[in-house]
């Protein structure tokens, strides 16, 4: 039996783990299973390495970020200055194709938009631009096209599962429809179920997946 302190500290002591990361600079609350994580950093990849160190503690079950993003004032940037860097970094990164992605600045906050073919190509952009400083948040609304004309094939993606080291492909039903890949049933982290999720968007010819994974532990969670 795991109770919500315990858990509490297996995310406290994987933020430890983030040599990035301070443990004075996050709050970590749990109720039920769910983590909410609080406070002030200097850097918007901090954010996000915060919620990822979190999915990848077993019993957590769903992760509420409410982190802030301030930089010191000698860090401060106009909306243009980051617009010009966040051009920049896209155009820098090998795995993002060149004009294809629009770029939104307001008030620190990056909105991406557009049209790519592969969905690794849309993490690569936001990666790109998660360092920058005076970036507060990113919002990635690009959009997936594939140009691969293949047929979704079911047993691909359920083959890809199977091979994968940390996913048990018999809990987890693939379902295809078009160009969109549907994963029903079970996994035991968030992580899995991100991993999945991954590994569907890397399907030649996919445009859409609906990941409708539940997290499910073999023990329950007890105050």
């Amino acid at each position: 039996m795991k109770t919500n302190q315990e858990l509490q500290k297996d995310v406290q002591d994987a933020m430890k783990w983030q040599p990035s990361l301070h443990a004075a600079e996050i709050g970590v609350t749990v109720k039920d299973a769910i983590v909410t994580l609080t406070g002030t950093v200097d850097g918007y990849y901090k954010k996000t390495e915060a919620e990822t160190a979190a999915k990848g503690v077993a019993g957590v079950n769903a992760v509420v970020e409410e982190i802030n993003v301030k930089y010191p004032s000698n860090f401060l940037k106009t909306n243009n200055e980051i617009a010009a860097e966040v051009v920049k970094a896209l155009k820098d990164d090998r795995s993002v194709p060149n004009n294809q992605i629009n770029v939104k600045v307001e008030d620190g906050w990056v909105t991406l938009d557009g049209e790519l073919a592969w969905h690794y190509q849309k993490d690569a952009a936001k990666s790109a631009v998660a360092r920058l400083s005076g970036v507060k948040g990113i919002t990635n609304d690009i959009n997936i096209k594939s140009e691969a004309h293949d047929t979704l094939e079911k047993k691909r993606v359920e083959d890809a599962f199977t091979r994968h080291w940390s996913i048990n492909a018999e809990d987890i039903t693939v379902s295809v429809s078009g160009t969109k890949i549907t994963l029903t049933g079970t996994v035991t982290s968030l992580y899995q179920k991100d991993e999945a999720a991954r590994i569907a968007w890397d399907t030649p010819g996919v445009w859409s997946v609906e990941n409708n994974l539940v997290v499910e532990y073999d023990y329950a969670l007890i105050d």
